[in-house]
């Protein structure tokens, strides 16, 4: 397997992969695929990803930044992340999260938050801390990972491109 950042050439493919990863999922809404593409779109894609297999792209995961409240730089939303069904449960998405991780160490980034399953995600050290907030949802589900010492505290806000529906 090789992980490598997305070309013009994998467009296609990565809305494919989200597609079908997110297809039976009853906690999404499907509108994965157009998040990433109004991420690009945007310019918001500070990291896209594709896991390859055989020449074939079999999965991807996007960064993007995020806004805290109390004027924290630096950090970033993961997601979405994406493995094709008949390949999950692989190792596919961890080796992707921590590529992207590891990239976003290199780029000066100073933490990663996400919603997600805290029984996964741990599992990279993310967490939940009462100090950080993402509205709309049940706090146990918004974890964190900072990379240094100092955590913000406040309200968290993914780009607008998350509100992408089309």
């Amino acid at each position: 397997m090789i992980i490598r950042k997305e070309t013009d050439a994998d467009v296609d493919v990565i809305t494919n992969v989200t597609i079908a990863a997110f297809n039976t999922l009853p906690i999404s809404n499907h509108t994965e695929q157009y998040i990433i593409n109004a991420l690009r779109a945007a310019g918001a894609l500070t990291i896209s990803l594709v896991a390859e297999i055989d020449g074939q792209v079999v999965g991807h995961i996007a960064f993007s930044p995020v806004t805290i409240s109390d004027g924290a730089k630096d950090w970033y939303g993961l997601g979405p992340i994406s493995v094709l069904p008949e390949l999950q449960k692989q190792g596919i998405g961890k080796r992707l999260v921590n590529e992207g991780l590891s990239l976003l160490k290199e780029l000066g980034g100073q933490g990663c938050a996400l919603v997600g399953d805290p029984n996964y995600y741990k599992r990279f050290g993310f967490h939940n801390i009462p100090e950080l907030i993402y509205e709309g949802i049940p706090q146990e589900f918004f974890l964190i990972l900072p990379f240094t010492e100092k955590v913000p505290q406040g309200t968290v806000v993914f780009h607008e491109g998350f509100c992408a529906n089309s």
